[in-house]
């Protein structure tokens, strides 16, 4: 039989950027896991949703990443079946995230907004990257520890 898969949340408060990019970036790192790996879910969710941003799209596309039909989701939707683990990926987030039962592990892993950056679309964009990256490489750094 088959394990359960470990079901993953990242949490933010617009579930706009960070954690849109973390739920995208885990989904591509977790299928690349060898055969016999234990498996992953990843989702997101935001405190106060605001809709997906565009450059959070542009960043993912340029890793073959289509999310174009990803939506926010309020934290709300998870309470009746929570997640394995949530990790929080903003200060604001890990401060209001609701209370899960207690057998929901908590991590935190503060990343930059770079849906505050400013400047032209190329100068935000690259923030994006760069952000981006930075998940990415935080992903493939607990993945093999797993």
């Amino acid at each position: 039989m088959k394990p359960a898969a470990r079901k993953v949340l990242f949490l933010c408060t617009g579930n706009s950027a960070r954690s849109q990019m973390a739920e995208a970036l885990l989904q591509l790192e977790a299928a690349r896991r060898p055969a016999g790996a234990s498996p992953m879910e990843a989702c997101s969710a935001g405190t106060a949703p605001k809709g997906v941003h565009p450059l959070t799209i542009a960043a993912l596309a340029e890793l073959g990443v289509d999310w174009r039909a990803a939506r926010s989701k309020h934290i709300e939707e998870f309470l009746p079946s929570p997640p394995d683990l949530v990790i929080s990926v903003c200060d604001n987030a890990k401060e209001s995230c609701p209370t899960f039962p207690a057998r929901v592990e908590r991590l935190h892993w503060p990343f930059e907004d770079p849906a505050a950056a400013a400047g032209s679309d190329a100068q935000r964009l690259a923030v994006f990257r760069r952000v981006r990256d930075e998940i990415r490489t935080r992903i493939q750094q607990w993945i093999s520890m797993k």
